[in-house]
């Protein structure tokens, strides 16, 4: 709060008590002119020694300082005004107490008022922390008042624990302590979720910008059907590199719906056109697949000749091994020799491990091609009986082949004893196969090993589904017996209930009606909840629930309600609800609402009332 000291005019009694009070206060004694009081004044002997003092009457000084550090205090002044004054609290007293502040708060508590404080007095105080937009002032020394923007509260609790006083009166009555708190008012709470919405309104706004700017572009349009774009159409069909575009242009064209008696023929001759196509794709296709089996040919052929030559240099690091060669080698030259011979074998056992895996995939790309071809049955017991067929013939057929690879493996090693002695290229090549078939063997066993197992999923998953189908069975057998038995109790007691009615004449609406509601309630409690009772004039629980509403509502209307108002308290909770519905189901219920006719002449109108306990009464 700013003021100017042309414009301040209070009465000085004692200039020596005034000098005095700022002294205890640490601060130096200045009169209304501006000029010391004691010119002799030591700030160290005041209340407030230490803080370097601050002259109230600095024209521009603002009520609420500028935020300084926690480490430094805030020196609170007097503040003075037109009709008061503003005396500070004790810089050694604790900061008072307030609550938490609500979200959105401009307005604030204002207690500890002096008695003969008024609106203007109020105004003058806190109207220069900012612009107030309300004042609720009470009888009992406090009020309430409302600022129109949010910061303002702040510079208002700079004001609690001020000692106020009007003019230089020293009355009970004039002079109070100001304690200034947060307030919660439902306008600031309301003000504070409009901003809110209109927050989230923007971000919600510019999310849709960035993902309108981030989503791809639309598609160009297909234009629509005309002589003229047929002919052009029929020539980009046959065209292989437009072919692409014309196809999407001909199956929009054909999804609108543009074919007719007329253009029919037009449309036979570009599907014509398209279906030529078809024997161009599949021999590319086949051109794309022969390119890819010669380069697979050609990769394994390379790979066979590396191993070859990996093959070779392993038997040049073995004869170098041997004790005619070995023994006139260093200690140093010996190490290297068995580090690269190492090192040969790993890449060479790598190499054999990648054209096996080559094998083994091809291998298994035709037993795939193989399981694709067999045809699936229907059912699917049939289905896991014709798989475990299937997976037993494949067994014997890897049974098969195991034997085969045994023999050759057998037959080979025989012709290696034969010819150990005698070290040439058919041996190295014998030893190639060799490791081949074993690797193959071993690939063998693990593909029958899985094949095994799935073979015993597959017998398991099978009786289980049977024990499954069982258990079916006799459920449904249960169930049958269960609702012949309900039905057969359902007979004998609508006899039993036809006999009662003959029999004796007093009761015999309230024997039917109890016979009938046990024999529901026990086809309900059978049947399931699904079930309704025809009889009853509610027809679905969506009835039974405005029945409920439409009671509750009629029964705070004691003078009864018209259709129309009824229905519009419903379709604030569903749109569609339709009056005579509710009509409809209103007159359904006699002994629950009634209709009575209210006013004269022209304004006659007819409203609906809640007869419930009056209705209980007398059924």
């Amino acid at each position: 709060m700013t003021m100017d000291s042309n414009s301040i005019t209070m009465p000085m009694s004692d200039p020596n008590a005034w000098a005095t009070a700022m002294n205890n206060l640490g601060m130096p004694p200045i009169g209304m002119t501006g000029q010391p009081l004691m010119p002799d004044f030591d700030p160290n002997l005041g209340m407030m020694a230490g803080i370097t003092p601050m002259n109230p009457m600095m024209p521009g000084l603002g009520m609420v300082p500028a935020p300084l550090s926690q480490d430094i205090p805030v020196v609170k002044e007097i503040i003075h005004c037109k009709s008061c004054t503003l005396f500070p609290p004790n810089p050694n007293l604790p900061p008072p107490a307030t609550r938490e502040r609500p979200p959105g708060c401009k307005t604030v508590f204002v207690g500890g008022l002096p008695e003969n404080a008024n609106e203007q007095l109020i105004m003058e105080v806190f109207g220069q922390c900012g612009d107030i937009t309300a004042i609720r002032k009470s009888k009992k020394n406090f009020c309430h008042i409302r600022f129109a923007e949010e910061f303002t509260v702040d510079k208002a609790l700079f004001l609690s624990g001020y000692r106020i006083r009007l003019g230089s009166s020293t009355d009970k009555k004039d002079t109070g302590r100001l304690h200034v708190d947060f307030a919660q008012a439902r306008d600031d709470l309301y003000e504070w979720e409009c901003h809110q919405r209109m927050l989230a309104r923007e971000e919600r706004h510019r999310r849709k910008m960035e993902e309108d700017r981030l989503r791809p572009p639309s598609p160009p349009p297909i234009v629509h059907y005309s002589e003229h774009e047929c002919s052009q159409l029929g020539d980009k069909i046959k065209d292989d590199g437009k072919f692409a575009d014309a196809v999407r242009v001909l199956l929009t064209w054909l999804e609108r719906g543009e074919v007719n008696r007329r253009n029919a023929n037009n449309f036979y001759s570009m599907i014509q056109s398209s279906n030529s196509h078809i024997r161009r794709l599949m021999s590319e296709k086949s051109q794309h697949e022969k390119e890819m089996e010669e380069a697979k040919d050609k990769f394994k052929t390379a790979l066979s000749g590396i191993l070859a030559q990996f093959e070779q240099i392993v038997s040049v690091f073995q004869a170098a091994s041997k004790q005619k060669a070995w023994d006139h080698f260093s200690k140093a030259q010996r190490k290297n020799l068995d580090m690269w011979r190492k090192q040969t074998e790993e890449i060479r056992n790598m190499h054999n491990e990648q054209l096996m895996g080559i094998r083994r995939e091809e291998e298994m790309e035709m037993s795939d091609d193989d399981m694709e071809d067999a045809p699936d049955s229907k059912d699917s017991e049939d289905s896991g009986v014709s798989q475990a067929e299937a997976l037993k013939e494949e067994n014997d057929s890897l049974r098969c082949q195991l034997d085969a690879y045994r023999n050759e493996v057998e037959l080979l090693k025989q012709e290696q004893g034969k010819n150990l002695p005698i070290r040439s290229e058919e041996d190295n090549t014998h030893s190639q196969q060799l490791s081949f078939l074993q690797q193959a063997l071993q690939g063998m066993q693990k593909q029958l090993l899985t094949m095994r197992e799935e073979l015993k999923q597959r017998e398991a998953e099978l009786e289980k589904s049977l024990e499954d189908k069982q258990q079916l069975k006799n459920q449904v057998q249960n169930l049958k017996e269960g609702l012949q038995n309900l039905q057969n109790t359902h007979v004998m007691q609508l006899e039993m209930s036809k006999q009662d009615d003959r029999g004796g004449e007093e009761s015999p609406n309230q024997t039917s009606e109890a016979t009938v509601s046990t024999v529901v309630s026990c086809s309900q409690e059978k049947e399931g909840p699904t079930e309704k009772n025809p009889s009853s004039p509610v027809h679905s629980e969506r009835e039974a629930l405005l029945v409920g509403i439409i009671s509750t509502f009629l029964h705070v209307h004691p003078f009864g309600a018209s259709i129309e108002y009824i229905c519009s308290y419903l379709q604030r909770l569903d749109t569609k609800i339709n009056p005579s519905e509710v009509e409809a189901l209103l007159s359904r219920l006699p002994c629950t609402f009634r209709q009575e006719l209210t006013g004269v002449g022209a304004s006659l109108e007819k409203r609906w009332n809640f007869c419930g306990f009056q209705g209980i009464k007398s059924t």
